[in-house]
């Protein structure tokens, strides 16, 4: 045989393979779309399986988007409030620490303390000197006189609690069940022997606003980061490097007068907007100037704090709530205006949430402000504790509880 017909031959015997080729792949398609009918037919899934490490076996697809249904307070429909509270009153709340092993919370002492007043120990901003509740303390730190003193007996950090919680069950004894569900770590002894940082935790809630939790932290992680060197060096001034007890702190958190002396250009570069350096600045001068300061938050009452702080830029009532019942640990502190309170209250009283979010409007959502005060007064001087109780409440059988 020719060349030629050599060629020829193979020519059509490839063309000849390609064709039984083609026609096993038609069969074997059409075999499979019969199949996946079928499945789809049978309600049966037609995915590849789920390989032990999550993902498909063969290809490996993009993940799919979430639905980013809202309801009616511009939350994800599946949102619930598992915590007590969002990133700006966990940062403001976090007790003082420069970051080494010997800088723990101290052990619980069994120190006065006053509902009307602050428990929490406080830190000098500038000196890092603590400041605690005492009678002498209060009487001295209100500068207005047409505000009356409080009269609640004073108790103690031990005690506090303890008494808050016979309080409220007096009030309403089906709240015994939640109570004793959902110990409060807040007013516990423990929680009112952490030194808190007025100006630290108050700037941190500003750094906080409006950004997510993981945006805060590391803002202010480079907020700080601004001032480290003259931080460490201010707290451990004649530190010896080479001794070996000695723990290298992490940045602690700048001083009024540190803040209040640098540039807005200087503290934007942490992150932070132009309105937000602002209002760190603005908090700085007045605690250099003694306008606020540890000894006032320490003794003057709900209404001077509240007044004082807000009198802030960038400080609304929320933050200054907030602060005041976590941060300062004041026991009488109850925020009409905070949605989960509000949704808390109504499942408290027997309403149905789902149907109260839908009707009215404006701030007041699921009950009226009028309503939670009138409720809540008789929970007073620890509306504060009622308040956290108020936050935990869908985590208990409600039902249980109106059996007791």
């Amino acid at each position: 045989m020719s060349g030629r017909s050599l060629r020829r031959s193979a020519r059509v015997g490839a063309l000849a393979e390609a064709g039984r080729i083609a026609t096993a792949g038609a069969r074997k398609k059409k075999a499979s779309s019969a199949q996946t009918s079928t499945r789809k037919s049978k309600g049966v899934s037609t995915r590849p399986p789920i390989q032990s490490n999550g993902t498909e076996s063969g290809e490996q697809t993009p993940p799919r988007k979430r639905r980013r249904t809202k309801d009616g307070d511009g939350k994800p429909a599946s949102w619930s409030q598992p915590t007590l509270t969002p990133p700006a009153v966990r940062l403001m709340a976090a007790p003082y620490s420069l970051g080494h092993d010997k800088d723990a919370t101290p052990s619980p002492m069994d120190r006065p303390a006053e509902p009307h007043a602050t428990n929490a120990p406080l830190l000098s901003p500038e000196t890092s000197r603590r400041v605690a509740y005492s009678e002498e303390l209060k009487n001295a730190s209100s500068t207005r006189a047409d505000v009356p003193k409080p009269t609640t007996t004073t108790t103690t950090t031990g005690k506090l609690l303890e008494e808050a919680c016979a309080h409220m069950i007096k009030v309403d004894p089906k709240l015994k069940l939640l109570i004793d569900k959902h110990p409060c770590p807040v007013f516990s002894s423990e929680g009112l022997a952490e030194d808190i940082d007025p100006f630290r935790s108050l700037a941190s809630g500003i750094i906080a606003q409006q950004v997510s939790g993981a945006a805060a932290k590391s803002i202010k992680n480079k907020f700080v980061a601004l001032f480290t060197e003259s931080a460490t060096d201010r707290d451990h001034p004649a530190r010896d490097d080479d001794d070996e007890s000695y723990t290298k702190p992490s940045a602690a958190f700048p001083t009024p007068s540190e803040v209040a002396s640098s540039d807005l250009t200087l503290l934007r570069t942490a992150g932070l907007s132009g309105r937000k350096a602002e209002y760190i600045k603005g908090l700085a001068e007045r605690f250099v100037s003694g306008e606020l300061s540890a000894e006032m938050l320490i003794g003057a009452s709900d209404e001077e704090v509240l007044e004082k702080l807000m009198a802030v830029r960038g400080l609304g009532r929320w933050s200054v709530e907030m602060f005041a019942c976590f941060g300062l640990k004041r026991m009488d502190v109850f925020s009409t205006g905070d949605l989960g309170v509000q949704r808390g209250m109504a499942t408290y009283l027997g309403k149905d949430v789902s149907k109260l979010k839908a009707k009215g409007g404006g701030k007041w959502k699921y009950l009226s402000e009028k309503d939670m005060l009138d409720v809540s007064t008789k929970f007073a001087p620890y509306r504060s504790l009622f308040m956290w109780y108020m936050w935990r409440i869908e985590n208990v059988d409600v039902d249980a509880m109106q059996t007791v």
